[in-house]
């Protein structure tokens, strides 16, 4: 590639890093803030919980509008909106500016995200250039919330409101770098008008099932009003369904969905993802309540985890062009599968080397599965199309985060009503093994025999298209 496509990268790995560190800055600093600001437990959860809802809510709308609207342009609009929210949590002096800062930044990065993803998707050629960039871009992310785990202990240290001031001066010098490098697009071709209703109606199904999702956390506890909300959810979806098919410019062609490759992955991303979030947001139970730990001591112990790093730009690409997407996707699950496993016996005094060999196998697993499972989610798509396929990835994405969160805290719950806090974490365990389990049935139904032997060089056609195996 050449120093401008390097650097055209470094500022749209720079934006998915920024989101990556805001969201795990803030997990860390949420008990300081509670205690400053004298926030309830319910006010407390919906900080992050805000978040979360609007980014799930409003990424497909997002990435649908990147493609009629311009990527160019959503980018550097929601990347301002970002900066300019964030810099209002930071002065928050009440819960409810908290919750407000927090969903709009949501809302920002549901149209920032699918943006950034489309303009590499667009500017980089299909195959082993494209691939690369992919990966490097979902490493870059993943590391962001590795790196932010222990970047949020050491501001909060600080003070918390540095957790929000830090993110408003990365997304500055992000900023003014891309109004320079990111190239300007030609109009997007527009047939018919924009299709308000279909956006209304993706909007509000996102919203209701996400906030369904998120109250599967209180158990029993107000369950009418989840239901309430998962059904109101699925009518809208029907409600979608039904405009699309009829208006003569939909939001969404469904006929995307056709793609097994591209429903596959984004299923596959929703089960790798929500396992993991899951399985994090245990371990940090476990370490601060059970072990004791302090945030920056339990962050400092997870940042193995961020070894993806490394090797989601150097060792995966290579992974990829010899064994085809879908079998490293596979070797991830696998690897998740095993960590999780190996966790399952945890018990209340086991050492940090105890614990060092299931931190990372998950590490290993992300660097294998996650840019791998974004390039076959794109691979294909037509380039008018980029942004709905990466808006409908970064939905399966942010669906998965919640759904992995809610589930585990809700099985901890159920169980610690009548058995032992570790007999609880166990259980909770549990979920987000069965989820890299249904993960890799679904990988494995992808996984075709090889055209060639595995030490075979490939043709530079084959090549350019050997990562669209799943």
């Amino acid at each position: 590639m050449s120093r401008r496509a390097w650097a055209l990268l470094l500022i749209l790995c720079g934006a998915t890093f920024l989101e990556g560190i805001d969201v795990a800055m803030l997990a860390v600093a949420v008990p300081s803030i509670r205690a400053d600001l004298g926030l309830s437990t319910g006010t407390a959860a919906w900080v992050i919980g805000a978040y979360v809802l609007g980014y799930a809510g409003f990424t497909l709308l997002g990435g649908r509008a990147a493609d009629l609207l311009g990527r160019r342009r959503m980018f550097l609009i929601w990347l301002t909106v970002f900066l300019a929210f964030s810099g209002l949590g930071g002065f928050a002096t009440a819960g409810w500016m908290l919750i407000l800062a927090r969903f709009v930044t949501g809302v920002a990065s549901a149209f920032m995200t699918p943006a950034s993803l489309s303009i590499i998707t667009t500017s980089y050629e299909q195959g082993p250039q494209r691939n690369k960039a992919l990966l490097i871009f979902a490493g870059t992310s993943a590391g962001g919330f590795s790196l932010g785990l222990v970047i949020g202990g050491l501001l909060t240290e600080l003070g918390w409101r540095w957790v929000f001031f830090a993110p408003v001066i990365l997304a500055g010098v992000i900023l003014v770098a891309a109004v320079k490098l990111i190239p300007a697009e030609a109009a997007p071709p527009r047939k018919g008008g924009f299709d308000l209703a279909g956006a209304s109606a993706a909007a509000g199904s996102m919203l209701l099932l996400t906030y369904g999702i998120i109250r599967l956390e209180h158990g029993f506890d107000g369950w009418t009003t989840t239901l309430a909300a998962v059904g109101g959810g699925l009518l809208l979806v029907a409600l979608f369904v039904f405009i699309e098919r009829r208006a003569s410019a939909p939001l969404v062609r469904l006929g995307i969905l056709r793609r097994s490759s591209l429903v596959r992955a984004d299923l596959g991303a929703l089960l790798f993802v929500g396992a993991f979030m899951g399985f994090q947001f245990m371990m940090t139970l476990y370490l601060q309540e059970t072990r004791g730990w302090s945030s920056l001591e339990t962050s400092l112990a997870l940042l193995i985890m961020g070894v993806d790093v490394i090797l989601a730009p150097t060792l995966t690409p290579i992974l990829v062009n010899r064994f085809g997407n879908a079998r490293v996707i596979l070797g991830g699950f696998l690897l998740a599968i095993a960590s999780y496993a190996l966790f399952l016996p945890v018990g209340s005094d086991w050492s940090y080397f105890a614990m060092l060999p299931a931190l990372t196998l998950t590490g290993l697993a992300f660097a294998l599965a996650y840019g791998p499972l974004t390039i076959a989610a794109t691979n294909g798509v037509a380039p008018g199309e980029q942004g709905l396929a990466g808006g409908l990835l970064t939905t399966s994405i942010q669906f998965g985060a919640a759904v992995g969160v809610s589930s585990v805290t809700a099985v901890y719950g159920l169980v610690a009503d009548g058995a032992s806090r570790m007999d609880a974490f166990r259980s909770a365990l549990v979920v987000p093994l069965v989820m890299v389990l249904l993960g890799a049935a679904i990988t494995v139904t992808g996984v075709r025999r090889p055209r060639k032997a595995v030490g075979t060089p490939l043709p530079e056609k084959q090549l350019a298209t050997v990562g669209s195996e799943v």
